[in-house]
């Protein structure tokens, strides 16, 4: 029989409790400088290698009148990754960011004291081993249009996509502004000379596939009737078409 080990009033079977602290001990194994949670999670670690890994949570005390704030996420390998909130030090959300390789990447959310969405933004992030990125570029007049484009990315992180700004309380749309890596779209897509083609149209240079428009058939009856009267005089044929 199992041996029983009372710990804090519960009565756990040894072999567990040994299973469960050498599954701790593997977790923090890897870590130079850890803290542990009240809920018994390894937070704030720094590897071997003096970077950081997994869950973190940094606070920032109020300093010369501004005021702190606490954020939490996740690191991998130095580098934030993922969501990231951000909250007051009494707990209220200030912000969701989203990174990758270490910088802001897709849409970030703010919010203001009362818990109002004010302010939403769409960042693209450099991948660190792709000199080129095919990126969406967003019609500003038609938001259901996206537009394929070849781009290299000169900076780490620049605004791209749609900035949306809100009336607190109400939730109405104030202001809403279309970026092209880091520059504002006037709407013919020729930010940062970038030219926007559309994906769906065959005559594109930037699509990835060609198609030859294919030649409409001829009802049969046209093609009876051209064929009886080859060789006479040419007579124009109402085929249905529209245009020249």
């Amino acid at each position: 029989m199992n041996q029983l080990f009372n710990l804090s009033n519960l009565r756990i079977p040894a072999l567990t409790v040994v299973a469960m602290f050498l599954f701790w001990m593997n977790g923090s194994a890897q870590c130079k400088d850890y803290t542990i949670s009240v809920k018994g999670d390894t937070l704030n670690c720094t590897d071997m290698k003096d970077m950081k890994q997994g869950k973190w949570i940094v606070r920032y005390e109020e300093v010369r009148g501004e005021p702190g704030y606490e954020e939490e996420g996740e690191f991998r390998n130095g580098k934030k990754e993922g969501p990231w909130r951000v909250y007051t030090l009494m707990g209220d959300v200030l912000a969701i960011e989203y990174y990758r390789w270490g910088n802001k990447h897709g849409k970030q959310q703010y919010f203001n004291a009362m818990g109002d969405m004010i302010r939403e933004e769409s960042w693209l992030a450099q991948n660190p081993e792709k000199p080129t990125e095919t990126i969406e570029v967003y019609d500003v007049n038609d938001p259901k249009k996206v537009y394929l484009v070849e781009v290299k990315l000169e900076a780490s992180s620049v605004a791209h996509g749609f900035w949306t700004i809100y009336e607190p309380g109400t939730g109405k749309v104030l202001r809403k502004e279309n970026f092209i890596l880091g520059k504002l779209d006037d709407g013919t897509g020729s930010a940062n000379g970038i030219i926007k083609k559309d994906p769906n149209d065959p005559a594109d240079a930037n699509t990835t596939k060609k198609e030859t428009p294919k030649e409409k058939v001829k009802p049969k009856e046209i093609l009876d009737y051209e064929k009886k009267n080859a060789g006479k005089k040419k007579i124009k044929v109402r085929t249905g078409q529209t245009g020249g």
